[in-house]
């Protein structure tokens, strides 16, 4: 998940034809490395435990997934079954765990060894407010299936339902799962765990104007005709099922990528991405084939809560990336490069979410550098560091190590992202400089090879660098530099510095105009890219006057600015300096996106004045329909934690 190309901070993440793909090669054989020494006391062998799944993996396992589902826009809701075959690891286990959240359980069958199905007593505990509800399936014949039937809540934490109106064509609804952390659980129950890989199948119904897509083999020439098939023969985690449906077109940019959206937006977003393909060869340059067949992109509607999310074979984008001048595309390099970090190995837990978005991260930054020059990477690199460096200053600093003790996290979407995107990248690159790209290289390489399909703890990352990173070339990287880097909090003082001389051009043109007020050259700032105008506005003081606003205003035109990665830096720094003339604007700007990592930044400058407050309420209250869950979750915490504190003073006019 990409929750930034910029910025990461706690708002608390792309031909005509197709052919079957392959089923993948067998998962290798790899016996899981043992619990790390007392060297790393962080964690211990309870680390393998996911304490955000109620599911029982070491007694039984999902291994396939059948879905039959019917999607019903009217009541929001999702109806149907899901089958799954178990293999069943301990002799004496007589029930199957699942986790759920908001379900309505309809019945429950097994089938008996003669293929025959029998009803099966089932229990649904109480549901805890992170985790949902526990559903106890007794199993006494250990069946080699067993099939819930079942309906999803129009409140599902996953799944967003949206009007017409809510689109860009106004004309057919739309619905989108995120299932990432545990909101797969919300629309499907399972073992909703990373430890638990499965391939799935899913049979799904819907009214004939509405394209259905999910996260396995789409069919760019599908006809629209309300019944759909999927397989996914690779296995993935649950986070990584997904679901969406709507008035969605595909046009293609290559032979095996493409780009699914609304038709307003499928031929702009396709340009915006040309450059697909040339991502995929440059990573599998570096680190071996991509493994999922086709690489497609859903562009959503503006309230995808998130930048990006790596689900397989189409990764789901927000539409506020697509700039006409290929600035934030990062993001697909982003999306791109989790089909290695993250989908290919993945984490066992949210504990070790660094594993996926740091690894992640790094991999999308050697894109970059490949296809858009280091001076590129570098500043991506700054501007994620320099964000670091604040929310360092603010969060607990059990959340600044890469690998977290087990309980220290208990909701699995509380982690610092600083922490697993930034940090986690900074640690590789330092890996990486130490030993030079010609070993590091072929080092992640073979990582990805090794543990290929297969979920992981830190532990087991940590016992593979020593054996064949520290052990193989000795002298570069000290057991204990490695230990500091992962279980504690902080950036190492060895972590490399990274430059940019065109960011030092940026500071320079600042610091003139709050000194003397004279704005940098026009045939200057006619060549800034997003990411020099994100430096130039986050490198401001806290707060400006006005009418120094109003200036910056009348050069640049920032209030109103399409750019969201811009518009986020520009009116929390509004807010902050009272600069109430785009206040009308702002309501505009949070009433149409509901990317959260663009919007809270403004909701939290705006809710810590009295007349910020009203203005954060007054406008949610329009916004929230068209909003997901987890958006409003995150505006709704923002607004009642500002009610229940004392209230600041307004910014002096």
């Amino acid at each position: 998940m990409r929750l930034s190309i910029l910025s990461l901070s706690l708002a608390a993440l792309f031909a005509a034809g197709c052919s079957r793909d392959a089923a993948p090669p067998a998962d290798p054989a790899v016996k899981p490395a043992a619990t790390q020494d007392t060297a790393s006391t962080a964690v211990n062998a309870s680390a393998e435990r996911d304490e955000h799944s109620y599911a029982q993996p070491e007694q039984v396992k999902t291994t396939d997934l059948a879905l039959a589902l019917a999607i019903d826009f009217a009541n929001k809701q999702l109806g149907g079954s899901a089958t799954y075959t178990l293999e069943w690891l301990d002799p004496k286990a007589t029930q199957l765990v699942l986790d759920t959240r908001e379900l309505t359980i309809e019945k429950v069958v097994g089938e008996r060894s003669d293929g025959k199905w029998e009803d099966l007593k089932y229990a649904l505990a109480p549901a805890d407010k992170t985790l949902g509800s526990k559903l106890t399936i007794e199993t006494p014949q250990r069946n080699k299936r067993v099939r819930v039937t079942y309906k999803t809540a129009p409140t599902a934490s996953g799944l967003q339902w949206l009007e017409p109106s809510m689109t860009a064509g106004k004309t057919t609804p739309f619905m989108f799962s995120q299932s990432q952390q545990i909101h797969a659980r919300s629309w499907v129950p399972l073992q909703d765990t990373p430890r638990v890989r499965f391939t799935y199948t899913a049979h799904v119904t819907a009214p004939k104007d509405a394209m259905v897509l999910m996260s396995a083999d789409n069919d760019p020439n599908a006809a629209r005709d309300g019944d759909y098939t999927f397989t996914m023969p690779q296995k993935i985690p649950s986070y990584l099922l997904a679901i969406a449906a709507g008035d969605l077109v595909f046009e293609p940019i290559s032979a095996r990528a493409g780009v699914w959206a609304e038709p307003s937006m499928a031929k702009k977003a396709a340009a915006e991405f040309a450059d697909t393909e040339k991502m995929m060869t440059t990573t599998e340059a570096l680190y071996g084939p991509y493994r999922w067949g086709r690489y497609d992109i859903l562009v959503l509607p503006p309230s995808f809560p998130y930048g990006g999310m790596e689900n397989p074979r189409l990764t789901f984008a927000t539409p506020t990336v697509v700039t006409g001048d290929q600035s934030l595309v990062s993001l697909i390099a982003h999306e791109l490069a989790h089909s290695w970090s993250g989908n290919l190995v993945t984490f066992s837990s949210a504990k070790d979410a660094w594993l996926n978005e740091g690894f992640t991260s790094y991999v999308e930054n050697r894109i970059i550098e490949s296809l858009y020059g280091k001076e590129r990477a570098d500043m991506e690199s700054v501007i994620s560091r320099n964000e670091l460096a604040v929310e360092f200053k603010e969060i607990d600093p059990k959340l600044q190590a890469l690998a977290l003790k087990p309980d220290a996290l208990p909701d699995p979407d509380g982690s610092s992202s600083a922490t697993v995107y930034t940090k986690g990248a900074w640690f590789l690159q330092f890996l990486e400089q130490r030993f030079g790209r010609e070993v590091f290289d072929p080092f992640l390489k073979g990582y990805f090879d090794h543990f290929a399909f297969q979920s992981i703890p830190t532990a087991t990352f940590v016992e593979y660098a020593k054996a064949n990173l520290l052990a193989k070339h000795p002298g570069k990287v000290t057991e204990a530099e490695l230990m500091q880097w992962i279980y504690e909090p902080g950036v190492p003082d060895s972590a490399p510095k990274t430059v940019s001389p065109r960011f030092d051009a940026i500071d320079a043109a600042r610091k003139a105009w709050l000194d003397a007020g004279t704005l940098p050259a026009k045939a200057a700032t006619a060549k800034w890219t997003t990411q020099e105008w994100v430096h130039f506005i986050e490198g401001m003081p806290e707060t400006l006057k006005p009418e120094q606003l109003a200036a910056l205003d009348a050069a640049y035109k920032f209030t109103g600015t399409p750019n969201g990665e811009i518009a986020q830096r520009w009116y929390p720094l509004a807010v902050r300096s009272g600069y109430t003339q785009a206040n009308d604007a702002i309501a505009a700007f949070l009433s149409t996106i509901g990317r959260r990592k663009l919007i809270m930044p403004t909701y939290e400058a705006l809710v810590k004045t009295p007349e910020g407050l009203k203005l954060a309420e007054a406008t949610f209250a329009k916004a929230k329909p068209g909003y997901h869950p987890i958006t409003t979750g995150s505006v709704v915490e923002a607004i009642a934690t500002a009610k229940a504190a004392p209230a600041a003073p307004a910014p002096a006019k």
